[in-house]
């Protein structure tokens, strides 16, 4: 097998365990909050908030990355964080505890992702960053849909504390296959000083931010289907098929990225629009196929939109800026969709409507300007 290729496995063999363990805590997360006492603007803030915090950390790892080459200790530290915060949630008494273990979560998260984004990109450079990114999303979503599935079980057998608890085992192994994918690493290239971010970078980067505004966090919407019934059961397996849709929109995101470029992007604001308007609603019915669209949605984020910044010429400190202001949309979209939400979900769905359609706009003009 070509190294390349060798090292895309390895990274994803990594995130199939680490995606099992966080992803499988933050399909009840939502519900565990409101099970705490917590209202759905506190829960906006809190997913909001995360996200950002994971995303701001970013713009700091990803220039320490490339200025000191500290690929590899910020891969351990932001691993370890990461997946430990998620079984500990067993142990939290209310809604602020429980918070504080999600900001360490996504913390984590935001510690290592530049540095794995830009040794994945490196090896785009070999076989294309669509296959690259689509191949490790898609492996990693095996570990996305088998982590709620694990969580149910916990869940039916002994509540959201024992779900919480079954996923040290996933954490551990996530954090071995770390160390052994160190020896596959391909040659670094000996970057002293952080890049400068490439053209047209600001209209990708509003093109990203305006989508990520309008896309509904998963945790508002389990507070939305634990608050009509749903069941503690059945919102992990409504997650598990979304995590499902993920790992195959993101390997076909990946393939049509190689094909089409930056067009591709197109195709991620629609179904982040159609999947709310579904699970928003009141019809148990239509949950299903919203799981599904809104995986597609998540699975479009994070092969193509990755794969964009490594098309234009991104090095970790441009992943570092494009995630930081990803996940500060992301924050100031979560909190306006949760007091939205809170006077009512039709409200919240324009807010997901006007900003997806601005999404577009700004990517006509990225295009137009790369044309020229």
């Amino acid at each position: 097998m070509n190294p390349a290729w060798r090292f895309v496995v390895a990274i994803g063999l990594v995130s199939l365990f680490a995606d099992l363990t966080y992803e499988g805590g933050r399909s009840i997360a939502g519900a565990f909050l409101e099970t705490l006492g917590s209202s759905a603007a506190l829960v906006g803030f809190v997913a909001g908030f995360g996200e950002f915090l994971g995303y701001l950390v970013r713009l700091v790892s990803g220039g320490l990355a490339d200025r000191f080459r500290f690929h590899w200790p910020l891969l351990y530290l932001g691993y370890g964080v990461n997946l430990l915060s998620v079984p500990a949630l067993a142990l939290a008494q209310g809604p602020v505890g429980a918070g504080l273990l999600l900001f360490l979560e996504r913390l984590g998260k935001g510690l290592r992702t530049p540095a794995r984004d830009a040794l994945l990109a490196r090896a785009g450079k070999e076989v294309g960053h669509g296959r690259v990114f689509g191949l490790h999303e898609t492996v990693d979503q095996i570990g996305a849909f088998l982590g709620p599935l694990l969580v149910a079980l916990g869940v039916a057998l002994g509540g959201y504390r024992l779900g919480f608890a079954f996923l040290l085992l996933p954490a551990l192994l996530a954090l071995g296959f770390l160390l052994r994918a160190r020896g596959l690493e391909l040659q670094e290239e000996r970057v002293l000083q952080v890049q400068p971010l490439p053209s047209g970078f600001s209209l990708y980067l509003l093109y990203s931010a305006l989508f990520a505004l309008g896309f509904v966090h998963f945790q508002l919407l389990a507070f939305h289907l634990e608050k009509l019934g749903a069941g503690p059961v059945h919102i992990p397996l409504f997650y598990a098929l979304a995590m499902g849709a993920d790992a195959l929109f993101a390997l076909l995101g990946g393939l049509a990225f190689d094909r089409l470029g930056l067009r591709s992007l197109f195709f991620a604001p629609p179904f982040a629009l159609a999947a709310p308007l579904l699970l928003l609603g009141n019809n148990p019915a239509l949950w299903w196929t919203g799981s599904f669209l809104w995986g597609g949605a998540l699975g479009l984020q994070e092969s193509v939109l990755r794969a964009g910044v490594g098309h234009l010429g991104g090095s970790a400190f441009a992943y570092g800026v494009f995630d930081t202001a990803f996940g500060f949309a992301w924050f100031l979209g979560s909190v306006a969709m949760g007091f939205l939400y809170e006077t009512s979900p039709v409200r919240a769905m324009a807010f997901v409507g006007g900003s997806e359609v601005f999404a577009l706009l700004a990517l006509l003009a990225l295009l137009a300007r790369i044309r020229r």
